[in-house]
C-alpha cells in the first residue's frame, strides 16, 4: 500500500475519533480493554504496592477535580444551565471522596477498621456519581435567574457533613467493607472478599458513569461545547474504573491498582476538555472585540470621512458648469465615496457571509449608483475564506467602476463559477474598450496593479481581455 493511501486512512480514522460519538467510543474501548486483559490474560500485572505513588494520584485526581469544578461553576454564572451546576457539584463531591474525607477519617482515633473508612467515601462517590448522572441528562434547561450562586460549593459541603454525621452516628452497626483475611494481589481479582453492599456501590457507580458517558456523547453530537465532547469518554473511564474497583478492592489500601489508572485518566480528560473550553471562550472573546472595534471603525468612517467627502462634492457640484476642476473634483470625491463605503461594508458586514452574496451586493450597489445594468450569474457553491472574500470584492469593485467610469458601459455582468482550472470570477461589461499592449506598455493605472496583486495573493491570476468598441473581461481565477 502507498503511503499517500496509508496517510488518508489515518487520517480519516482520526477524524473519526475527534467526533464526540467517536471519542466515546475510543473511553470505551480502552476501558473495557484495559479490564478484560486484567480479567483473562495472566502475563500481565494488575497491581502494585505503591503507598506513595497511590498518594501523588489521590492528589492530583481531587487538585483537578476542583480545577475543574471552578471552570465549570464559571460556566454556571455566564449560561445558568442547570447541567453545569450538577456537574460542578459532582466533581466537587469526588474531590472530597477522593482525597479529603479518605484521610480525615484516618485521622480520627476509636474508629474500627474497615467501617467508616469505607462506608463515607464509598457514600460520597455515589452520591457524585449521582449529580453526575443528573447533569447528563438534565440538557440545557437553565436554573432560575436568581438562583444563589455560592450554592455550587455550600451544597457539595452540606451533602458531605450529612452524610459524616449520619455515619457516624451509625458506626457501631456499619458491617466491615473488606473481610480481615483479604490481602492486596497483584495477578487475581478478588470480589469475594468485599461485603455485598460495596460491590453494590461501586456497580452502581460504574452503572451510572457509564450511562453519563453515553448521554453526554449524545448531546455534544447536537451541541458544539468542547467540554461536553471530552466528558463522554471521561465518563467511560470513570465507570470502568469502578468496574477494576469492584474486581480488586484495594481503594482503601496503599495498592496501585488498573482502577486508579483509569480514574487518573478520567480526570486528565476531565482537564484536556476544560482547557480546550477555556482556550475557545477567550478565542471568541477576542473574537467579539475585534468586531466591536471594526463596528466603531465602520460608524466614525461613515459618520467622518463619508460626510467630508459628500460635502466636497456637494461644494464641487456648484462650481461653475465647464469647469475642468470642478469635474476633477467631483470624479474624485465619487472615487473616493466609493473607497470608503467599500471599507465601512468590509469593516460593518459578517466575515462569514457567502461569497456569492457579497459580490452580488457589491455590484448591485455599484450598478444603481452609476445607472448601469446588471447581470450575475454566481454559483453558490464557490467558496473562499475572509482575506480572499475580500481581494474578490475589491477586484469587483475596480472593474466595475472602470467599466462605468473609463469604458462608458451600460450592461455589466458578473460571473462567478467553477471550470477545469479552478475557481473563476468573471466580470464584463458592453463599454468602449481599450487596447490593453498599449495602456499596459504605456503607463497601466493603479487599478489594473492593484487588481493584478489581489489576484496573486489569493493565490492566483487575472486576465484582462479588452478592445476598442467591444468592451472588457476581467477574469480572477484562484
Amino acid at each position: 500500500m502507498c503511503p499517500t493511501a496509508v496517510a488518508e486512512r489515518t487520517s480519516i480514522r482520526w477524524r473519526h475519533v475527534r467526533t464526540p460519538i467517536g471519542a466515546t467510543a475510543a473511553g470505551w474501548s480502552v476501558g473495557l480493554g484495559v479490564t478484560s486483559l486484567i480479567i483473562w490474560s495472566p502475563y500481565l500485572v494488575a497491581g502494585y504496592k505503591s503507598p506513595s505513588v497511590h498518594l501523588v494520584l489521590d492528589s492530583v485526581d481531587a487538585c483537578v477535580a476542583l480545577l475543574v469544578a471552578y471552570l465549570v461553576h464559571l460556566r454556571f454564572v455566564r449560561h445558568r444551565r442547570l447541567q453545569d451546576r450538577f456537574l460542578a457539584q459532582g466533581l466537587v463531591l469526588l474531590a472530597f471522596a477522593g482525597f479529603g474525607v479518605t484521610y480525615a477519617v484516618e485521622a480520627i482515633d476509636g474508629v474500627r477498621d474497615g467501617t467508616l473508612d469505607i462506608w463515607l467515601p464509598l457514600t460520597v462517590r455515589a452520591l457524585g456519581a449521582l449529580y453526575l448522572v443528573s447533569a447528563a441528562f438534565a440538557g440545557a434547561r437553565l436554573t432560575r435567574r436568581h438562583a444563589w450562586r455560592p450554592w455550587t460549593w455550600v451544597g457539595p459541603a452540606i451533602v458531605v457533613l450529612t452524610a459524616s454525621l449520619g455515619l457516624w452516628a451509625a458506626r457501631d452497626l456499619l458491617p466491615v467493607g473488606l473481610a480481615e483475611t483479604y490481602r492486596p494481589s497483584s495477578d487475581r481479582p478478588a470480589p469475594s472478599s468485599a461485603h455485598p453492599l460495596l460491590l453494590l456501590g461501586q456497580g452502581s457507580a460504574a452503572l451510572g458513569f457509564l450511562s453519563a458517558s453515553i448521554a453526554f456523547a449524545i448531546q455534544s453530537a447536537r451541541r458544539d461545547d468542547e467540554l461536553l465532547r471530552w466528558l463522554g469518554p471521561a465518563c467511560a473511564l470513570a465507570g470502568f474504573a469502578r468496574v477494576n474497583y469492584a474486581l480488586f478492592p484495594s481503594l482503601y489500601t496503599d495498592w496501585l491498582y488498573t482502577g486508579d489508572v483509569l480514574r487518573t485518566g478520567c480526570y486528565m480528560l476531565l482537564l484536556v476538555g476544560a482547557v480546550r473550553e477555556m482556550r475557545q471562550y477567550w478565542s471568541a472573546q477576542a473574537q467579539v472585540a475585534v468586531l466591536e472595534d471594526r463596528r466603531r471603525l465602520a460608524r466614525d468612517l461613515h459618520d467622518g470621512v463619508i460626510q467630508e467627502l459628500v460635502y466636497i462634492r456637494s461644494e464641487g457640484c456648484a462650481l461653475p458648469a465647464g469647469l475642468p476642476s470642478g469635474d476633477r473634483i467631483v470624479a474624485a470625491c465619487d472615487r473616493g465615496l466609493d473607497e470608503a463605503r467599500a471599507a465601512v461594508q468590509a469593516l460593518g458586514r459578517p466575515s462569514d457571509e457567502p461569497l456569492g452574496f457579497v459580490l452580488h451586493r457589491t455590484a448591485r450597489e455599484l450598478a444603481e449608483r452609476h445607472h448601469v445594468r446588471l447581470e450575475v450569474d454566481l454559483d453558490d457553491s464557490v467558496t473562499a475564506d475572509p482575506d480572499q472574500r475580500h481581494a474578490l470584492t475589491r477586484i469587483t469593485r475596480e472593474a466595475v467602476s472602470n467599466a462605468v467610469r473609463h469604458g462608458k458601459a451600460e450592461r455589466v455582468t458578473v460571473r462567478l463559477s467553477h471550470d477545469a482550472d479552478g475557481r473563476c470570477l468573471a466580470i464584463q461589461d458592453d463599454g468602449q474598450g481599450f487596447d490593453v499592449a498599449d495602456t499596459v506598455a504605456r503607463s497601466p493605472g493603479y487599478g489594473l496593479v492593484s487588481m493584478r496583486d489581489r489576484a496573486r495573493g489569493l493565490p492566483g491570476s487575472l486576465e484582462i481581455q479588452a478592445q476598442r468598441g467591444h468592451g472588457s473581461l476581467v477574469t480572477a481565477r484562484w
